[in-house]
């Protein structure tokens, strides 16, 4: 039975003011007929029980139900699939989607079991994405549970007309029909979202905590405590969230670093500070990088300092490795708190925007690529972990005139970077001298 499906296609903004294009549809490759459920007529229906299904996204398990009536002369084993065509603009981005979209499925009330889905081949608009449902007997009347928990990325997919199959070897020979899905875009979970922080120039630190949401990212900023104009440098250590985890390094005008551990409670995120050693007047510019530190040295040269994991205190760095020198050039090192395998952003005194992957070696960084110039408009540059639900972290700039820009996080040959499109989500921020 020919059977047409829909196709969705996302698009993403590449450019500033410019409107973003659609991607074309995809369509799959023919199944061929495999031993099975039989039927000499194809009168069977797909019914989705409530109409489709609304998840939010990184929240909560919703379950939908889709019942399937078998024509009449249906017998022996029956095979059925889920199809969802969801395309990625950049073949590197589909590999989320397994983050994105989890499915467990049961069938006339058995246990629920993992249906994985099958990837498409990796490239430009290839899809759709393929779970299979648990086989069980033909029968009048089936009924198929599907269980769906997205990430916090899945929100950027909207409606997703999706097809339940059902025949011989999943080929729709007995009935077919749409099962449609909302991926909200709701606040996700405290553990999900980020913070930004704010000294202000009498030395209080404020906390603005994100909502996920792209319409008003973050929330009235909250006071954390005063004091901490005594510090020239304020670093994160690994990744906060809006439950009070992740923790701060501070570094004081005697050079001396000091650690905040993340305490877990979201109204005072951190515990009281234990220090970590001397001599760190030496850096120039201090940022977080892979869960640790990236410190670069007055002669340019530029040190990576891993997270230790045993859960010290006061011993929460490694002892530090050479990374590349020459960086003296770049006014602005903005690291990003995730996996070492994530490289930084840099401004040079041009103004030109860089992108720093990493190498195999991990420290060392393969040739930067140029993101594009202007951003010496900016006096602070700072990357943000899913600020307004990105799959991908967010950067914030502030400008001369105390405006804050948001920027949407992307992935770009193996490096987290901002999009070429922002946006002006704050002002007044002049009042602050530290931005993190």
């Amino acid at each position: 039975m020919a059977h047409a499906r829909a196709a969705l296609a996302i698009a993403t903004v590449l450019a500033v003011g410019v409107t973003p294009a659609v991607l074309g549809g995809t369509a799959t490759a023919a199944v061929p007929p495999a031993a099975g459920a039989t039927s000499t007529s194809t009168t069977g229906t797909v019914v989705q029980e409530g109409g489709p299904l609304v998840v939010p996204s990184g929240e909560e398990v919703v379950t939908t139900r889709v019942t399937v009536t078998l024509p009449a002369d249906a017998s022996g084993p029956v095979k059925a699939r889920l199809l969802l065509p969801i395309t990625y603009e950049f073949a590197g981005d589909a590999w989320d989607f397994q983050d994105d979209i989890k499915a467990t499925c049961s069938v006339n009330g058995g246990a629920y079991q993992p249906c994985p889905w099958l990837q498409p081949v990796e490239g430009v608009n290839q899809g759709p994405y393929v779970a299979t449902m648990p086989v069980t007997e033909a029968a009048t009347t089936l009924t198929y549970d599907i269980r769906i928990e997205s990430g916090i990325g899945a929100r950027r997919h909207g409606d997703v007309n999706g097809t339940l199959e059902v025949g011989a070897g999943g080929a729709p020979d007995l009935a077919s029909g749409p099962v449609v899905f909302q991926f909200a875009r709701n606040t996700p979970a405290a553990n999900l979202r980020t913070t930004v922080l704010a000294r202000d120039k009498a030395g209080v630190l404020w906390q603005y905590e994100s909502t996920g949401l792209h319409e008003k990212p973050l929330k009235a900023r909250e006071r954390i405590g005063g004091g901490w104009n005594i510090y020239t440098s304020i670093a994160p250590l690994g990744e906060r969230t809006a439950a009070g985890e992740g923790s701060l390094v501070a570094r004081d005008k005697d050079g001396v670093l000091w650690h905040y551990q993340g305490s877990g409670n979201p109204d005072a995120p951190f515990k009281p500070r234990v220090r970590v050693g001397g001599g760190w007047n030496t850096y120039t510019a201090i940022t977080t990088r892979g869960g640790g530190l990236m410190a670069r040295d007055r002669e340019g040269v530029v040190w990576y300092y891993p997270q230790t994991w045993d859960g010290s205190p006061s011993v929460p760095l490694q002892p530090p490795r050479l990374v590349t020198d020459g960086w003296n050039v770049y006014s602005a090192i903005v690291g990003q708190g995730q996996s070492p395998g994530y490289g930084v952003v840099t401004r040079d005194t041009a103004g030109v925007l860089w992108s720093h992957t990493p190498s195999w070696q991990v420290s060392g960084f393969l040739p930067r690529v140029r993101l594009g110039g202007g951003w010496n408009a900016y006096d602070r540059i700072t990357y943000a972990r899913n600020l307004a639900g990105s799959r991908y972290g967010d950067y914030l700039a502030r400008d001369k005139e105390g405006r804050l820009w948001f920027y949407e996080g992307l992935t770009r040959n193996g490096n987290l970077v901002p999009s070429p499109t922002r946006r002006q989500i704050g002002w007044g921020w002049g009042i602050y001298d530290a931005i993190l």
